[in-house]
């Protein structure tokens, strides 16, 4: 199951049109604290989670250009970046069972 991780492994990830819509109050219940936290709208991301998949693949969770303060229990659409398109869609597989 998709867990946040502290390996340093996430330089590489990029967007690989796989994305999840959700809240930032959802995403910190199921994974914890975003690692990144920013919540002034002044940057391209508010909040980025770094993961791991079940398998060990890293992924990143983060929104995208919203370039505002977020309301924390906003349905937002929310990147998924990975290594590649595979690690991105198993990321969101594994994403939306522990969201459920």
């Amino acid at each position: 199951m998709a867990k946040l991780t502290n390996r340093v492994e996430a330089n590489g990830t990029s967007f690989h049109d796989t994305v999840i819509k959700t809240t930032v109050n959802k995403l910190t219940k199921a994974l914890g604290k975003a690692q990144i936290i920013g919540n002034d709208g002044k940057d391209k991301v508010n909040f980025d989670w770094i993961c791991e998949t079940e398998n060990g693949d890293i992924f990143t969770i983060y929104d995208w250009k919203e370039y505002r303060v977020l309301d924390l229990d906003e349905v937002i659409e929310f990147h998924i970046g990975g290594k590649n398109r595979t690690v991105t869609q198993e990321a969101k597989e594994e994403l939306l069972e522990i969201l459920d």
